[in-house]
Parts: C-alpha cells; sequence; structure tokens
C-alpha cells in the first residue's frame, strides 16, 4: 500500500447526506482524480472509474433468497464478553463507567443498527423475497449455498467476512452500511440507501446498477507442518496470548500427518494478506533471575519470491499483499508519505542539486496528494501490490523493493510464532517450514453492485 509509468485512477465514490434510523448523517461529496504512477515499468493502463470498470446488467436483478449477515455491535459484545461472570445489566454499566464507555451510547448505537436491519429485512419481505437473517458467528457454507444473494449488513468488516466465504463470482454481495454515523462504509452502498433501502432494491429489479467485479486473492499452503484449521479472530476477539493457545492446540494434530501437497485454503481475500509474527513487539526470555522476564523486539524472518524471481531472505515487521480493493485501505497507510516527510526531502533535493523547487505549502500539498493518489489502483485490477514494513538491511538480509506489483508472490516461512492474516479476521498458523503462494484468478472475482446517487 508504487508502480509503474502506466495511469491509474482513483475510484469515483459518490456520497449524500442521509437521515439514517435514529441518527443524522453529514457525508461529503468527493469527486474521481486521475493519477499517474510514480515509477516502475510499463504497465496496462487501468479503467479510468469503478463506473467503467463494472458493467450494465442486461437484465434485473431479482432474488428468490437471500441471507442477511449482521455485525456484532459492541453492546452485544460486551453482553457476551461478560455474560458467563453472571453479570446484570446494572452490573455491566458500572463496569462500562469504569472503563470510561458509555452504556447509553452503545445501547443507542445497537438500537439504530438493529432498526436498520429490521428496515431491509421488512423491505426484502415485501417484495416476497425469502430472507435468513444470520448472525456473523452463524454464517458459514451452508448460508452461502442456500442463498441466492447475500447483504452484508454491517460496515466494512462485516462486508469482508461475508465476501471471505463466497468462492462463486457469480453470486452478488451487496453491503449496506447499518450505522453511518459510525463506520466509513467503502465497501458498502452510498450511505443514503441505508434509509432508502427499498429504492435501492427497485434499482436492482429494475437493472438501474452496475455490476463491478472485484478482485480477490487466492492462497495455496504447502511445506512442513502446515496447519490449514483458521481462527476467526472476529467473533472470539482473542487476546495475543490466547490466539497463539489456540493456533498451539490445532497445530497439534494437525502435525502429526506433516502434510507436504499444495492445499487451496477455501477463503478469498478482497483486501489484503498480512504475514509477520505474532508477538512482534514482544518476545518472552528467561533472564538469569528465575523471576525476571525479559521482553525484546521479535522480527518476521522469512524468504521471498515475486513473480517466480529469485528468493531473498528478509527480516521485517511482516509483509502485506493487497488487492485494488484493499489499496485504499491498510496498504495505503502504511505506505503513504506524510507533508513533513516530503518537505524534507524536497529540501535535500533543493540543496544537493541545486533545483530551483518551490517549497510553498501549496506545492508540497500537490507532490504528496500525487504520491499518494499513486498507491490506490482499481478493484477489479488482477495485479497484488506487497508491501515490505519496516524492513531490516544488513550484510545478511536484503530488501531490493520496498514495495511493487506483482502476478504472484511465494512467502516461505522462517518465523517462530507467526501467522497470515486474512482481511484482518481469518488467522492461519504459518510457521517454519510452511509456504504461501499468494495469486489472483478471475474465477475468484467478488460480484458487487454500483448504484448511483
Amino acid at each position: 500500500m508504487v508502480r509503474s509509468a502506466a495511469t491509474l485512477v482513483l475510484c469515483c465514490r459518490l456520497f449524500s447526506t442521509c437521515s439514517c434510523v435514529l441518527a443524522p448523517v453529514n457525508v461529503w461529496c468527493l469527486g474521481s482524480r486521475a493519477v499517474s504512477l510514480l515509477y516502475g515499468s510499463s504497465l496496462r493502463p487501468l479503467h479510468t472509474s469503478v463506473c467503467n470498470a463494472s458493467s450494465k446488467p442486461k437484465a434485473g436483478f431479482r432474488p428468490e433468497k437471500v441471507a442477511v449477515v449482521t455485525k456484532t455491535t459492541r453492546y452485544e459484545f460486551e453482553q457476551q464478553r461478560y455474560r458467563y461472570a453472571g453479570l446484570s445489566e446494572e452490573d455491566l454499566k458500572q463496569l462500562l463507567a469504569m472503563k470510561g464507555s458509555s452504556y447509553s451510547g452503545l445501547l443507542e448505537r445497537h438500537n439504530i443498527h438493529t432498526n436498520n436491519v429490521e428496515h431491509i429485512v421488512k423491505s426484502l419481505r415485501k417484495e416476497g423475497i425469502d430472507v435468513r437473517v444470520v448472525k456473523r458467528g452463524e454464517y458459514s457454507e451452508e448460508v452461502v449455498r442456500w442463498a441466492n444473494a447475500i447483504i452484508s449488513a454491517g460496515g466494512d468488516g462485516t462486508m469482508l467476512l461475508v465476501a471471505s466465504k463466497v468462492l462463486s463470482k457469480d453470486k452478488p454481495v451487496v453491503g449496506v452500511n447499518t450505522d453511518p454515523e459510525r463506520s466509513e462504509g467503502h465497501l458498502c452502498l452510498p450511505v443514503r440507501y441505508t434509509c432508502a433501502f427499498p429504492e435501492a432494491l427497485d434499482k436492482l429489479c429494475r437493472g438501474e446498477f452496475r455490476w463491478l467485479w472485484r478482485q480477490r486473492i487466492r492462497l495455496h499452503l504447502e511445506g512442513t507442518g502446515i496447519n490449514p484449521t483458521p481462527v476467526d479472530l472476529h467473533e472470539q476477539q482473542l487476546s495475543l496470548e490466547q490466539h497463539s493457545q489456540a493456533h498451539r492446540i490445532t497445530t497439534m494434530e494437525s502435525q502429526r500427518s506433516m502434510a507436504s501437497p499444495s492445499f487451496l485454503l477455501p477463503i478469498r481475500s478482497l483486501n489484503e494478506i498480512f504475514i509477520g509474527e505474532s508477538l512482534s513487539s514482544r518476545v518472552k526470555l528467561k533472564s538469569f533471575n528465575p523471576h525476571v522476564n525479559l521482553l525484546l523486539h521479535r522480527a518476521s524472518y522469512y524468504e521471498i519470491s515475486v513473480d517466480d524471481g529469485p528468493w531473498e531472505k528478509q527480516k521485517s515487521s511482516g509483509l502485506s499483499i493487497c488487492t485494488g480493493t484493499g489499496s485504499k485501505a491498510w496498504s495505503y497507510n502504511i505506505n503513504k508519505l506524510a507533508e513533513q516527510a516530503v518537505e524534507e526531502v524536497l529540501k535535500i533535493g533543493k540543496s544537493q542539486a541545486g533545483l530551483d523547487i518551490p517549497l510553498n505549502r501549496e506545492f508540497i500539498e500537490k507532490v504528496t496528494d500525487k504520491y499518494n493518489e499513486s498507491l490506490v489502483f482499481s478493484p477489479d485490477d488482477s495485479r497484488l501490490f506487497y508491501s515490505v514494513r519496516e524492513p531490516i538491511v544488513n550484510r545478511v538480509f536484503s530488501s531490493s523493493r520496498q514495495r511493487g506489483f506483482a502476478s504472484k508472490v511465494c512467502v516461505r516461512s522462517r518465523c517462530w510464532d507467526a501467522c497470515m492474516v486474512v482481511d484482518g479476521g481469518t488467522s492461519f498458523e504459518f510457521n517454519d517450514g510452511a509456504i504461501a503462494t499468494i495469486s489472483t484468478s478471475e474465477e475468484d472475482q467478488l460480484r458487487t453492485v454500483v448504484l448511483e446517487n
């Protein structure tokens, strides 16, 4: 989350002001801007906007069966978290107050979400559509098989979870932001359709929309001691220690087989894959004093091959590999530059080369924006974009390129307690001897909807 001399264009995202159930929402209108990449080899030009990257349907879309997958609100999470401790509702209020959280605020947001979900369900059933409402913890492959289309009722996190289990490019997934005041919802319909969902449904039935096939990432695992058993980070909300224990429990059984053939994981990534040590910021070591533990930094050690190129040993804070959809998310924040850094580099360039560079605020902001915009590419682009976080470079370890485009990335783990995390929600153990092949395929595209405001 920088590439060729080909022209990339930011996706056009239109927002309007909407008064959703129980809460007004203020949003802004953003236009599309064409951007040129700063460096790299020449590559094919991309579509100029989301609208051009999608296709007009030949007829209206009216599904017979729709699954509505709802998020777990913070209020529900806190209830579930302390349910087994036998806390009463009054106890929960006091506990939240001690943590600086507002019980009434959480309940209000929960009610907004719940009312908007009910609005979606009623609108669907009014059209004679068979509806199943499932919590994200109940969402499964069986639900996906049953439905003709799936609606993600939540924010971007819920949309990523829903998309991960839809393996067919023919099954539409539609995101509806059920709390636009607190959730960004980049992957959802424009926020005005949260309260005007019947209008969105009517447009779908009349064919007044565009299909957008978002490219996703597929993962093959192979090597010694691989463990294809996932840990769901969304539902379990595990601490770091619990997360490691969960992986160790599932590993004991999987390592008995020492499976080595390539294994295609039954999950697809819409945003990004991250590979790194679970406890990258702390490592527990025994000291000479038996009562003292030392905490040190643990870098992620692995070998990487880009597009079947030579293997390169690397140590870093982890490796991110994203899609065009994910290029606006974590990858963007990993690689973006601040105006302060751009200004300091321009000052050095001006003094070293004697260049006549204007160092006014307007010019610095323009250069910064130009660079940061070059980090974003189209959701339907088949390429991957990899980013090495904080690489360690010395006579043993190198980093020939800290980031770049690729069609395929292979990573061989040399880590002790590492994970491969899919879209921030599903984690796979990825330790010494495991090899991941990260690539894209046209058959893995996700079918989504583009509605105009």
